[in-house]
């Protein structure tokens, strides 16, 4: 298990994570499919031609999907008891096939659980970057979080 725990995060700690991933077709297909997401702006290369893009645009759930996925084994793995909720989302730059995008993570706020002595919330930030250092998602995370197990 390599998440930190409640006590573990500082406020103003940030992670830059070392894992990055280039995005394939594959990936944006396969998560349409799988959400039944038939946009054409994802799925239909003449369509993405004609659009301000000039090509399909990779799904924004699968990008926020990655940009946070990528960030739990430095920072909640087998840690975490849930989400809480996402909020202020914004996908700055669209994301194409054969981008590479790596993600940091800083810590805004943390606080004891007013229902649960053995757990803590934390505000993650989380930021997703391209292969030219361009932001291309940004959003805030709220977990839930076990603290330390008592020796």
């Amino acid at each position: 298990m390599s998440g930190l725990y409640f006590e573990e995060f500082e406020i103003g700690q940030v992670f830059d994570h070392a894992l990055t991933r280039t995005v394939t077709e594959m990936d944006n297909v396969m998560f349409c499919a799988m959400t039944h997401n038939p946009q054409p702006l994802h799925l239909d290369e003449e369509f993405g031609k004609k659009t301000e893009f000039g090509a399909r645009i990779v799904n924004s759930l699968f990008t926020l999907g990655l940009v946070i996925g990528v960030s739990v084994n430095d920072t909640t793995l087998g840690t975490t008891i849930g989400n809480l909720g996402m909020t202020d989302v914004a996908f700055r730059k669209p994301v194409l096939h054969g981008d590479t995008i790596r993600s940091q993570t800083t810590i805004l706020e943390k606080r004891e659980s007013k229902s649960r002595p053995d757990a803590g919330i934390v505000l993650f930030e989380h930021r997703g970057f391209n292969q030219r250092g361009e932001e291309i998602a940004y959003c805030k995370r709220t977990g839930l979080m076990h603290k330390r197990p008592k020796a």
